[in-house]
Formats: structure tokens, C-alpha cells, sequence
């Protein structure tokens, strides 16, 4: 068995997440007592955040390059950053790594074409929304890519930075989102990217009737078939 090395801590919601689902996941492969070999870097994210807020984006790269480094020199055989926003470093960081680093937003396209479907909803922060460096991943597969309009994309980004990267899922929130997916559906939307780690722990499968791309159970699938 590979050992799968985890960026985490962005945040550490949904790093619990990837943990839980990586080892159950490897447990239906394996069966029995047996789990997977993960490392985890967890990064604080108030220190990201604040680089963030001052725009340097540089030192954002740079402190997970050296977290993905660090997991590569004790022994990581892939590298999976825990976040969908984090990936728009994943060139830069893949660069430096001899390992592969997992990409959510390939995997993602992966399954959606695997699905049959061509149009889809992104539901994510700010970042990867309004950015191409996730867009780009689904368009190379031939998808074409729905989000909100600008309030609702702002709703979304700050209840991600104001309650769900705080363990904080309100019902008023959910309920504002799943309004936000039935406009995209009017829209067009086949299915909806559930384009935040922490997301899929505000909205399921019982909750929405399109189908939902659910990135964290993804990427972690990914990280077991490439470890097992």
C-alpha cells in the first residue's frame, strides 16, 4: 500500500473529512481492520487567510509548497491539497514534487463526464468561482461551466469563511444555497460541483434534486485507487 500525503488545515473541517473518508474508502477495498497510510501537514489556516487578505499570494504558494515538500520527504507516494481553492497553485507546487499531486478539479471532471453530463453548476469561494484555474479542468473535458450571479457568489464565500470553515452549518444557510442551485438549474445546470470541501457537509444528496459532485469524496476516492 502507497502513502498518501494530505495539505490539510484549509480548513480543518474538512480535513477530519478527507481523513474519515480516505480510511473508510481504503476499508471497503481491504476489508477487516485494515486502513490507509496517510500523512497530514495541517496548516493553520488564520495564517493563509491573513496572507490572503493582504493579496500575496506568493507566500500562499509558498507555504503549501513547503507543507507538500515536507510530506514528500517523510515519505508521501501523492500529494492531495485538502482545499478546491488551493489548486490554483497546484502547477506551481506539482512542479517542485516528485510524487503526483492529485488533482480535485481533473478528478472531478473525471467523474462528471463518467456521469454523461455537460453542463454543470460551481458552487465554491470566490476564488474558485470567478478564477479559470478550475473552469479550465472541466472545459478541458468538454463541460461547460455554470456559476452565480455576484451576490449570491459573495453569500456563498463568506458563509464558507464565516460559519463553514468554523464547524458551522445553519439551516438558514443551507436553505439559501439550495435556492442558489435551483437557479442554476433554471439555468441550465445538469448537475452541481459541490466545489468546496466543507460544502458537501451543508448540502447532500437528499437535499437537492440534480445530481451532486461531491469534491472531497472524490478526491479522497482518487487518493485510495492511486494507494491501494
Amino acid at each position: 500500500m502507497k502513502t498518501i500525503g494530505l495539505v490539510g488545515g484549509t480548513g480543518w473541517v474538512s480535513t477530519m473529512e478527507y481523513y474519515r473518508l480516505i480510511n473508510q474508502l481504503m476499508n471497503q477495498k481491504k476489508g477487516g481492520l485494515q486502513a490507509a497510510r496517510i500523512l497530514i501537514y495541517s496548516l493553520n489556516y488564520g495564517e493563509i487567510d491573513a496572507l490572503n487578505q493582504k493579496g500575496d499570494k506568493l507566500s500562499v504558494m509558498l507555504t503549501m509548497k513547503h507543507a507538500a515538500l515536507k510530506l514528500e520527504g517523510a515519505g508521501a507516494d501523492c500529494l492531495l491539497l485538502g482545499a478546491n481553492t488551493a489548486h490554483q497553485y497546484a502547477e506551481d507546487i506539482q512542479q517542485a514534487l516528485r510524487v503526483p499531486l492529485i488533482h480535485i478539479g481533473e478528478e472531478t471532471a473525471n467523474s462528471i463526464v463518467s456521469s454523461g453530463l455537460k453542463k454543470v453548476g460551481l458552487l465554491g469561494t470566490s476564488y474558485t468561482m470567478e478564477m479559470d484555474f478550475y473552469k479550465e479542468k472541466l472545459a478541458e473535458q468538454g463541460i461547460e461551466t455554470l456559476i452565480p450571479g455576484e451576490e449570491d457568489r459573495n453569500f456563498i464565500h463568506q458563509r464558507i469563511s464565516e460559519e463553514l470553515l468554523q464547524n458551522q452549518f445553519l439551516p438558514e444557510t443551507k436553505s439559501r444555497f439550495l435556492q442558489i442551485i435551483q437557479q442554476l438549474q433554471a439555468e441550465g445546470a445538469e448537475g452541481i460541483v459541490l466545489g468546496c470541501t466543507e460544502i458537501p457537509l451543508l448540502i447532500t444528496p437528499e437535499d437537492c434534486e440534480l445530481p451532486l459532485f461531491n469534491t472531497t469524496q472524490i478526491h479522497a476516492q482518487a487518493a485510495v485507487d492511486f494507494a491501494q
